[in-house]
């Protein structure tokens, strides 16, 4: 078959295919490479500050370094990672003041979400409610981290999904996205994932009565953007993980 791809295109390695089985171009594989390490990254798998080496991300995916270089350089362009001259590549960190201003949004959001649904409550939202109320109790009872914080995610999209504004669904779901890599201690205790049922439960009832004040209030205060709540999260996390050298305000 005739080579038509660019020489710079073609890896050092000669074992490297110019395609993948599937027939999509090479240049798929530095997309997909970069999907994996974007979902890492924001689900806290690799967490901020982590180092990424390219040698061994090649190795990895099996890949020559030419598309892992692109991939990283698309993480860049979105912030996601740091190329530092003679440091290499590290996972990008958010300042203190980042985070906040990005958790005082998503509370606002979130509230207004809430007041929507509220709004527009039905009963396939109520019965909706109901089963991710369900999940959340469950977990609960189990003491799991990682399925209460599956059942708390399906309750919250229960709520995007029914203030049936989906321009504000997705707003939050990319916010929310940005600092993931942040909250993941906020169900580590038993106390702290009781708490969060019982919060939910509060906003659920509010929702399904229809009561549009009482959902946004209730919804502000069960996302820790507030000073006493953001206090409390900032006493859960490693200093480690923010940027200490950001002059973000």
């Amino acid at each position: 078959m005739e080579n038509t791809t660019d020489s710079q295109d073609i890896p050092a390695e000669p074992s490297f295919p110019l395609a993948t089985e599937d027939g999509r171009p090479r240049g798929g594989r530095a997309n997909e490479i970069r999907a994996a390490l974007q979902e890492e990254i924001e689900s806290g798998k690799l967490a901020p500050g982590s180092a990424l080496d390219e040698r061994a991300l090649a190795t990895r995916f099996n890949v020559s370094r030419t598309p892992v270089r692109e991939a990283l350089q698309q993480l860049a362009a979105h912030s996601l990672v740091r190329i530092v001259p003679r440091q290499g590549v590290l996972v990008s960190r958010l300042s203190i003041s980042r985070v906040r201003a990005i958790m005082e949004t998503v509370g606002e959001l979130e509230a207004m979400c809430a007041k929507l649904a509220a709004r527009r409550a039905d009963d396939a939202l109520r019965a909706e409610l109901e089963v991710t109320l369900q999940k959340c109790q469950d977990a609960a009872i189990e003491g799991s981290t990682e399925e209460y914080a599956a059942a708390n995610s399906a309750f919250h999209e229960v709520i995007y999904v029914g203030s049936r504004n989906s321009y504000l669904a997705d707003l939050i779901r990319t916010a929310r996205r940005q600092i993931h890599r942040y909250r993941l201690r906020d169900f580590v205790t038993r106390a702290q994932i009781s708490r969060s049922l019982q919060e939910h439960q509060k906003i659920a009832r509010a929702i399904s009565d229809g009561d549009e004040n009482a959902a946004g209030q209730l919804m502000l205060l069960h996302v820790p953007s507030g000073t006493t709540g953001f206090s409390e999260f900032l006493a859960r996390m490693p200093m480690s993980l923010f940027d200490p050298d950001s002059t973000e305000s």
